[in-house]
């Protein structure tokens, strides 16, 4: 029999336009507080990118009566953690406590949404910090910059996706305290936010603790953002070739899908993942089993909420084996399954995968609450947490063949090519 997971929500909406969720749960001593702010990289406007991700660290720096560092260091203090992360459709903030720390952890969360100390000071500290980590994370690791070529490939320029969330250091560079100041104003407010309890608490205490921590906030205007209306298909198979010191040479592909969690992604998904989903996928078998000419490959999916999403295929080639011959391969692959559609037990074998990685991510607060303010933020639905395992388990082998052909034609998609620089 199928597994069953259905968990308790309880939810509520302050005055001030906070949306919060409490999902109970007594078998640990232990609170998730999970806040999503519905800004990202895709709300940053031409020659100002960079900001959301700038904010997750700028919002560590201090308010009016918490110094820089202080937040993270009263958490770990009670036994806690925090942290925080952007991506293109959202900014987090997390902490998970003891039982008896949530009304600090709420605390802190409503201090620096109602004061957080924007100077001149801590723009320049944090857009240097912000600036190290680009050079650390993405311009001196191999193939470290790969999201920012694929995404330049799959979306025009002036696209709310055509940019990575790290941003250009450039317009980076080029913000001024008046900017920050406003992004801050417009898009980090109680009615922009969803905050999840997931743990040890009672609903109707967890709400009263929520209520005095963050009823005192105000409203602020809705940010407005335009309709992002779903792109074509890619055509005419764009490319774009770099040459870098990486160990071998590298081929990435990608393809324009449809808007996450809907019917037509969750199958193109699913396909993707009888591509290139582990040591059993088709493209492991041939190219690293069979041909020998890659180290690994693989292929997945990242589901966007504005409009389209992406799907990447990828290998590395073993020494003395080229990137054309990489992408030949994958691109053969991808025209046997078009061709002849996945099998039952391929299809089967995903959704069990799928199955055993969703179950993992509930069995912990701290994801749990963070599928909850997803769920929230980005569909309106947290109870959707509840059906997602029905919805990919009623999938059929004869929708992910269909989505393969609509989404994955080898005619519709853009390639980057890593070449091993000389030395």
């Amino acid at each position: 029999m199928a597994t069953v997971v259905r968990y308790s929500l309880h939810q509520a909406t302050l005055d001030n336009g906070l949306r919060v969720i409490v999902n109970p749960d007594v078998t640990v001593p232990v609170v998730a507080l999970n806040l999503w702010y519905d800004v990202g990289s895709r709300d940053e406007r031409p020659g100002r990118t960079g900001l959301a991700h700038l904010f997750e660290h700028l919002m560590f720096e201090g308010s009016a009566q918490v110094g820089p560092g202080e937040h993270l260091a009263a958490i770990q203090s009670v036994g806690g953690s925090a942290n925080a992360t952007t991506w293109f459709d959202r900014t987090n903030y997390f902490e998970t406590v003891p039982t008896g720390a949530l009304d600090l952890a709420l605390w802190l969360e409503a201090e620096r949404l109602a004061s957080l100390d924007v100077t001149q000071h801590n723009l320049d500290n944090q857009r240097d910090v912000v600036m190290e980590e680009k050079r650390q994370r993405y311009d001196n690791v191999p193939y470290g910059d790969v999201l920012i070529h694929l995404v330049q490939l799959t979306f025009p320029a002036d696209h709310p996706y055509g940019h990575a969330t790290i941003g250009s250091m450039d317009d980076l560079a080029a913000a001024t305290l008046d900017d920050a100041r406003a992004f801050f104003a417009t898009h980090y407010a109680p009615n922009n936010a969803v905050l999840t309890l997931v743990g040890d608490v009672h609903p109707d205490d967890a709400l009263e603790r929520v209520r005095r921590a963050f009823e005192r906030l105000p409203r602020a205007g809705t940010p407005t953002r335009a309709e992002t209306l779903p792109l074509p298909p890619l055509a005419a198979v764009p490319r774009r070739t770099v040459s870098a010191a990486v160990p071998s040479d590298a081929t990435y592909l990608t393809w324009r899908l449809p808007t996450r969690d809907t019917p037509a992604f969750d199958a193109v998904e699913v396909a993707l993942s009888v591509l290139g989903d582990g040591q059993t996928s088709r493209l492991h078998r041939r190219l690293v089993r069979a041909d020998r000419i890659a180290e690994g490959a693989g292929a997945s999916a990242t589901g966007l909420i504005g409009g389209t999403s992406i799907g990447f295929a990828h290998a590395r080639a073993l020494p003395e084996v080229g990137a054309e011959r990489l992408e030949e391969a994958i691109v053969a692959e991808l025209a046997r399954f078009i061709a002849d559609g996945p099998t039952t037990a391929e299809v089967d074998r995903v959704k069990a995968q799928y199955e055993r990685m969703w179950l993992g991510e509930l069995a912990r607060f701290d994801s749990r609450a963070d599928l909850f303010s997803c769920y929230a933020t980005l569909h309106g639905d947290p109870d959707a947490v509840n059906r997602r395992l029905d919805e990919v388990r009623a999938l059929t082998v004869g929708q992910v063949a269909e989505a393969a052909a609509a989404w994955l034609a080898p005619d519709q998609r853009a390639v980057l090519t890593y070449r091993k620089a000389p030395a």
